[in-house]
């Protein structure tokens, strides 16, 4: 083979490599224009193949560089927002967010106490957030933002977190701090009542894979909204000779008893 061919050869491949990283630059400006102020974000919500991570790093860092975004930790990042007091940073939430989401799908979800003072079910804050997750083990330690891995019961999707992160509750009812029984059935049926028909079958669907304790309390709590259709299944789920102690008797949510609730 000739030099000059293998010049040739060699220029074409420079070529196409200089045209696939302005591809993949132009890919994450073009993703970064288009996320809101504010937010956090890392590469698993790039839509980018893993093979574009190094060029992707080269482009953001050049994007650290204008200004245009600003390093969190490791991988993640953030749009600053500017207002009268400065550039200001997300919340908790929207810090965690990347953590939540594996290649562009979500994998992951906040739970525990954080996600039970959301709901209203405590008003303590935790220091340590936990994420759940089905095949994942997320840690992260980064300034003031600490959380711990916990096991979601099924897989994460951006469909069910929200309804998985409620049945979460209803399973941690009894530990949630400084919880008021009264207030908690009260919000457990408001978070309930709204559902369609579809969305109830799903929720009774995935406590199914939950402790029993679960499958019961959902069960008296939709016998309470009289919303009955599809429940025989946590009934029949349940060891008739199980009770289960949640501190809830027939004067707070009749027919607790034939759930063997006490």
């Amino acid at each position: 083979m000739s030099s000059l061919l293998i010049n040739k050869l060699d220029m074409t491949t420079d070529l196409r490599y200089t045209c696939e990283m302005t591809s993949v630059s132009d890919k994450v400006t073009q993703q970064i224009q288009g996320l809101p102020e504010d937010i956090s974000f890392g590469y698993g919500q790039l839509a980018l193949a893993k093979q574009d991570y190094q060029t992707a790093a080269k482009a953001l860092e050049r994007l650290q560089k204008k200004g245009v975004i600003k390093k969190l930790s490791k991988g993640i990042f953030y749009k600053p927002k500017k207002t009268v007091f400065g550039e200001k940073k997300p919340d908790e939430q929207q810090l965690l967010k990347p953590y939540l989401y594996q290649n562009g799908q979500r994998t992951a979800y906040i739970t525990g106490d954080y996600l039970y003072n959301q709901l209203g079910l405590t008003t303590q804050v935790p220091a340590v957030i936990k994420i759940a997750s089905r095949n994942r083990r997320i840690f992260i330690n980064t300034g003031s933002l600490k959380a711990t891995a916990v096991k979601s019961y099924v897989d994460v999707t951006d469909n069910n977190y929200q309804m998985l992160g409620f049945l979460d509750a209803i399973k941690d009812f009894k530990q949630i701090p400084d919880v008021d029984v009264v207030n908690a059935l009260a919000v457990f049926k408001s978070r309930i009542r709204p559902l369609n028909e579809a969305q109830r079958q799903m929720m009774i669907d995935y406590a199914l894979a939950y402790p029993p304790r679960v499958r019961a309390l959902l069960g008296v709590v939709l016998t309470d909204l009289n919303l009955t259709k599809g429940i025989r299944k946590l009934r029949d789920s349940l060891n008739p000779l199980t009770t289960f102690d949640l501190g809830i008797d027939d004067s707070l949510l009749p027919n607790v008893s034939d759930w063997n609730i006490q």
